[in-house]
């Protein structure tokens, strides 16, 4: 198992050398400003003096101030910028980063089944399910290391992010990430204040849910050659809005920016997140749970049952630490590296079958035994990266190229157990009997890149790109998982990846964009558990996307539209029988769909909000809609901010989809609304206390209680699993300023 601890050596680390950068620069003079909370930047990869270009500066019109979601007139594919203001505003406390991105079109669910940031939330974009796009903070991509899915309660909750920009598609060559395939969704750590300020904070609401923290910023330290550092730290506690499901969070980040000369920069990140939940470790509920206990059961007390809270939780510890530095040499050249490491460490316990499809008896007991089935799981990893970038500025255009460098280990197991007898229990026939799989993993991988941003014209921007993707995954297991015996195997995945963009301004007003892409997924680590890996050598999945969009910025008006057809390729399948399968390329999904967003400022502080998709995913073999694919997505939102008071009401709604492929009416999902409101006022008071902030949020305001997902049952459609949406909620939040 990893070691807990192993973040607190670069944090220690990064310490050391701030004071020796420090001892160093001096009086040196501070460079340019960093950006305002409002300036986001648009590409996760930019550069400083890519930035200057493409940053969208939330601060030029009524609209632009008070929009959930907009796009840059300099985006050259989909995208949705949401500000560190709206989810201040308009999200709450207790939120994660799905919950913060589900105001977006196209983008799906969201929803946590035990109420609001307190259980795990999976979003889809476009249909593209969570582990087929990319999550990037501060540029970096992060993930787990079977496959690049997410867990939204680690890491980031949505109190520490300070922006978020969504790109619908593959982007440029110089977006990183394990699955351009379908977008990225990328968040970005806060901005540091430039003045003292001690910010106390805390939360109150339903089920007996509080958040206590608080954030000291420095300010800009002139004596520190005008260093700059923020520390925030929270806790979190809540009964959970389902039966005995409980959640601890402690969430703690670290962010200092060092002028080093005026042309250089450094930044040094680091932030740890620890959990403590009581869930199963497949959550949801069936039907005939559902008619005895309620929509919102989960586990019991009743130390006979699989589903007895003692025997089902997980502890979670994540860290996330970056150094990185900036600098603007002579000649128009500019470097950009990034030196990271990320780890994510999750024991989980739990009881045998949530759905009560196996009964209870173990062989550890005697023969006729009624004792609790159930297992410990581990999934421990961590991640360690360098990205390193480069840019020219030319007459013609700008030159960018780089490469991303990066490697993870990773342990897995399974072990069955008694928890009656609290012993391991021999499920299995053959040695070692307790074991379902004990195994770990690796890889190591490296994508350079080269684009280069040609200004045709003044009006006028095209950028075609390359990037080479060489990806190698190794697993050495004492037992596989599904087979069960020593397994070593590798495989080298690589793939060349063409880009084109453009952008052309049409006046101040209005631009238009044109995106012609490739993405890509790495295979998912499942293809070696079976007895002879080394028989499969599918490619990457690749996908090529063509999208045409139009933007629209002016005083009362923000507005984006965009058409998009994406043609999937490379569709991983299988032959064979049992354990003896063998995986290859085959077929596709063609995805295809048209998306929209608008918000106009209607005055006297009101503003109104709308944004929508008709999204389609059909297989191209039967012509049908494939699972998990909303139909559409719409929301709709009134807004208010004038002189300290602000508020919105958001509804947000899902279309109908199917939990299965090939539209079997039995599990086709309907539509679902969920309706949210928030109000609050800040107010300067002076003298100690600067600024005052009370803020009230409700939730699913009425209480509407649809299901969201489906997770179908081998043993038996008695025993599928559904989610719900959270009964309604509220929260009370009070800040201020020192």
């Amino acid at each position: 198992m990893k070691n807990p601890k192993q973040h607190l050596i670069l944090s220690t680390m990064s310490a050391h050398v701030l004071a020796a950068l420090t001892l160093m620069s001096g009086g040196v003079q501070a460079q340019t400003a960093a950006p305002t909370i409002e300036d986001v930047p648009v590409s996760n990869t930019a550069l400083d003096s890519e930035a200057i270009k493409s940053r969208v500066v939330i601060t030029g019109s009524n609209a632009a101030n008070r929009a959930p979601v907009q796009s840059s007139l300099k985006a050259t594919q989909p995208q949705s910028i949401i500000t560190a203001t709206f989810i201040e505003q308009a999200v709450t406390p207790l939120a994660d980063f799905n919950a913060v991105a589900r105001i977006a079109p196209s983008v799906g669910s969201g929803l946590s089944s035990n109420g609001p940031g307190l259980g795990e939330s999976k979003v889809t974009l476009r249909g593209f399910q969570d582990g087929e796009y990319n999550i990037t903070y501060d540029g970096i991509p992060f993930g787990d290391t079977n496959n690049p899915t997410h867990h939204s309660t680690s890491y980031f909750p949505a109190r520490i992010i300070g922006g978020m920009v969504i790109e619908r598609g593959p982007g440029n060559a110089s977006n990183l990430g394990q699955a351009t395939f379908g977008g990225s969704i990328n968040l970005f750590s806060k901005e540091l204040a430039t003045e003292f300020r001690f910010s106390p904070y805390a939360t109150y609401g339903s089920w007996n849910t509080r958040i206590l923290g608080a954030e000291i910023d420095s300010g800009q330290l002139e004596r520190f050659g005008d260093a700059r550092m923020m520390f925030n730290a929270s806790r979190l506690t809540s009964d959970g809005y389902q039966t005995y499901s409980g959640v601890k969070e402690d969430n703690y980040q670290f962010k200092l920016q060092k002028p080093l000369g005026k042309d250089t920069m450094l930044t040094v990140f680091s932030t740890y997140n620890k959990i403590h939940s009581y869930v199963p470790d497949k959550a949801g509920v069936t039907l005939a749970q559902v008619a005895l206990y309620g929509k919102n059961y989960s586990l019991n007390n009743d130390k006979t049952s699989q589903n007895y809270y003692g025997y089902n939780y997980n502890d979670k510890r994540t860290d996330f630490e970056y150094i990185r530095l900036q600098s603007n040499l002579d000649g128009g050249w500019a470097i950009d590296n990034t030196l990271y490491t990320y780890a994510y460490d999750n024991n989980t316990f739990s009881g045998q079958d949530a759905s009560g499809a196996t009964a209870n008896g173990t062989k550890s007991g005697a023969a006729g035994n009624k004792n609790v089935p159930g297992y410990n799981k581990l999934n421990s990893y961590r991640v360690n990266g360098d990205i390193f970038k480069l840019t020219r500025q030319l007459q013609a255009g700008l030159l960018r190229a780089g490469v991303w460098l990066e490697n993870s280990d990773t342990e897995r197991h399974t072990f069955d157990l008694d928890w009656t007898l609290n012993v391991p229990n021999p499920r299995e026939a053959s040695a070692p009997k307790d074991v379902s799989y004990n195994q770990n993993s690796s890889w190591k991988q490296y994508q350079p890149f080269v684009e280069f941003e040609w200004a045709v014209a003044p009006q006028w921007t095209v950028t075609p790109g390359l990037k080479y993707v060489n990806f190698k995954r190794s697993l050495d297991a004492v037992v596989n998982q599904g087979t069960r015996i020593p397994t070593k195997a590798d495989q080298t995945y690589n793939t060349t990846l063409p880009f084109l963009t453009a952008n052309y301004a049409v006046n101040k007003e209005w631009s238009a964009y044109g995106q012609v892409a490739r993405g890509f997924l790495v295979p998912d680590l499942s293809m070696f558990y079976v007895n002879n890996p080394n028989l499969s050598t599918p490619k990457p999945q690749t996908s090529t996307n063509y999208q045409l969009g139009a933007v629209h910025q002016s005083g009362n008006l923000t507005f984006d539209a965009d058409l998009y057809y994406i043609d999937f390729n490379n569709k991983i399948a299988s032959t064979g029988s049992g354990n003896d399968l063998v995986y290859y390329n085959q077929g596709g999904v063609v995805y295809k769909g048209i998306e929209g967003a608008a918000t106009y400022y209607v005055g006297s502080g009101f503003s109104l909000h709308a944004n929508g998709s008709v999204n389609k995913a059909e297989a191209k073999d039967t012509g049908l809609q494939i699972a998990k694919v909303p139909k559409s997505t719409a929301a709709l939102g009134l807004l208010y901010k004038d002189h300290g008071l602000y508020g919105s009401l958001i509804a947000k709604t899902n279309g109908s989809q199917y939990a299965k492929d090939g539209e079997p009416a039995a599990y086709q999902i309907g539509t679902y609304t969920v309706t949210d409101f928030t109000a609050g006022y800040r107010w300067r008071v002076g003298g100690v206390v600067k600024m005052l902030k009370v803020q009230v949020g409700v939730n699913n305001v009425f209480n509407k209680q649809d299901a969201t997902a489906i997770s179908a049952s081998s043993k038996g459609a008695a025993f599928d699993q559904y989610s719900f949406v959270p009964e309604r909620s509220w929260t009370v939040s009070l800040n201020a300023d020192f």
